[in-house]
Parts: structure tokens; sequence; C-alpha cells
């Protein structure tokens, strides 16, 4: 039987669209369930040296040639660029290139929070309430995802965004409210794809792989907690901001090295209502691509 495609919803241009997997055939064979699918993926596929590997091959200098083929492919638009699609040393710096403050506006009300990447997202008004996340009756545990029962108790009730990184996005993820951050801590573990077609599978995967886990103390939304995951291919995760200095809403946080990857962010009780579009969809377990700087919800009056 056929696997369904992965489809979501165009913020923008207000429709369904069917996502063009990268290695999609290799993808739902190592999630297929089948006996070499498993091995391969269990002795290979999700083991950090294979990401960490491929990591170092995109920061080689000859990797550079990669980076026009992929803009032409995808149809990127250069024009966001701060600098030349020519300039780039190899294809990792492309990759996690930095774009002009222009292509990405940050939402400027007040009460407002912002989507912290470029994506395809699902929100949960109440994580404890979900039916499930990318399939109904499939869910992990807060605690799970933070690394223990005393943070998860911090965020019990609370709201939630899954923001789906592919290879094709902007791969810089910025803080979602002002605030002040604390360290980011590391948790390992394994590289799973997080992938609707591997999380379809396992769910799971999400509080599995290696993430890092940072708290927010924010004014407006209390405490907030920003969880970035890595996933297979994914040569790493870097922090750019400093612990323990005020941020404001939009500014970068960080970025990922090649691959998909994922950012999840956890609101406390009561301090966030999302936008109805994006919680529409998410209630269909379909995923809305938006861009980072726009709207997520708005804290209650």
């Amino acid at each position: 039987m056929a696997e369904s495609p992965v489809v979501f919803f165009h913020r923008q241009r207000r429709e369904l669209i069917t996502e063009q997997v990268p290695g999609e055939a290799w993808l739902r064979w190592l999630y297929s369930g089948s006996i070499s699918g498993q091995v391969a993926l269990h002795v290979l596929a999700k083991r950090a040296l294979l990401s960490a590997w491929y990591g170092r091959k995109m920061d080689k200098p000859k990797s550079a040639r990669r980076v026009l083929p992929f803009i032409a492919d995808h149809d990127i638009d250069v024009d966001e660029f701060t600098k030349s699609a020519f300039a780039y040393k190899n294809f990792n710096e492309f990759f996690y290139r930095k774009l002009k403050d222009s292509a990405r506006p940050i939402h400027a009300d007040a009460p407002s929070a912002i989507l912290p990447a470029d994506g395809r997202h699902l929100v949960f008004p109440d994580v404890d309430r979900a039916d499930g996340f990318y399939v109904k009756g499939e869910r992990f545990e807060l605690a799970e995802l933070l690394g223990g029962e005393l943070q998860a108790r911090q965020f019990a009730g609370g709201s939630m965004v899954i923001s789906r990184l592919a290879p094709v996005d902007y791969h810089r993820f910025h803080f979602p409210c002002s605030g002040v951050p604390g360290r980011a801590t590391e948790v390992r573990g394994p590289l799973f794809s997080v992938n609707p077609i591997a999380l379809r599978r396992n769910v799971r995967y999400l509080v599995q792989n290696k993430r890092m886990i940072t708290l927010i103390d924010s004014e407006r939304f209390g405490a907030v907690a920003m969880v970035e995951v890595g996933a297979t291919m994914v040569g790493g995760i870097r922090e750019t901001y400093l612990a323990g200095t005020k941020v404001a809403k939009g500014e970068e946080k960080g970025l990922f090295k090649f691959g998909g990857s994922c950012v999840i962010t956890v609101f406390q009780k009561g301090r966030i209502v999302f936008d109805s579009d994006l919680v529409g969809q998410s209630v269909k377990f379909t995923e809305t691509y938006a861009k980072m700087g726009e709207r997520l919800g708005v804290a209650p009056q």
C-alpha cells in the first residue's frame, strides 16, 4: 500500500502543497519497518558519526559547487541574501546564510509572539489535551522533551509549537519574544529524521534525538522553553546568543548546519493564544508553512 505524501498548508498562498522531500524513497525505506530498512536505520542513519561526516563534507571548499544548482533547483530568492550567491566558500556557509533584515520583517505589535524559524508549523493550545502530534493518538510527554519532571510541571497544560525546517529553508532560528535567555543545555541522543515520513512511525524521535534546551524569562509571556532538535545529516547546532542578556523579539538565537531540523517552543498555561489559522490546520494534523517573524499568537490581555 502506498504511503500518503507529505502535504502542508501554505499560509500566504492559502493552498495545500505536496512537499518535495529530498531523498524521499530512501527515507520511506529506512522508516518502512522492513528488516533491511531497520538495520540500515539503527546501524548507520541515526548515528551521529554519519551526520558529522556529512557535515564536514559540506564544510570543504569543493562543496561550494553545490550552491548554484541548489538555488536553481529549489527556486531560492537570492535577493534576500546579504551577499552574492557566488561568494560562499562552502555549502554550509550558504546553508546557514544570513538574510537581509527586510527579508524577514518582525511582527511589531507588542503583545504578539512570532514564529521562531522558517518552516512547517504545528501548534497545540493545550499540550496535555492534544489528541496527537503528527498522527492521531501519537504524542510524547513534556518531561521527555524538557529533560525532567520539574521542568515539565512548570509547563503543565501549556501551549506548544513544533517548527520543522526542511533542507531548502532558511536555517537560522530566532527568539519568539523578548526576554532574558538562560544557558542552553545539551541533551545527547541519536539523530533520527524529523520529516513526517519518520514521525508518523514514531513521533518520539523528537524527544530521543540530540537537542538543546533554553529557558527564557519573558515579562509578557512568563517562562518560555525553546528546544532545538538535531536530525539526520544535521552537521551541528550552534547557539549565537549571549546567555543572561536581554534579547528582543526576533533576535537571532542560533543556526543549524546542513540538514533538516526542528525547533519546539513551549509556553506556560494561559500565556499565549495562538492564531486561529495555525490552530485550524493543526487540528487536522496539517502543518502550516510560514516564515520567521510572522505572528504566532498574542498574550492574553
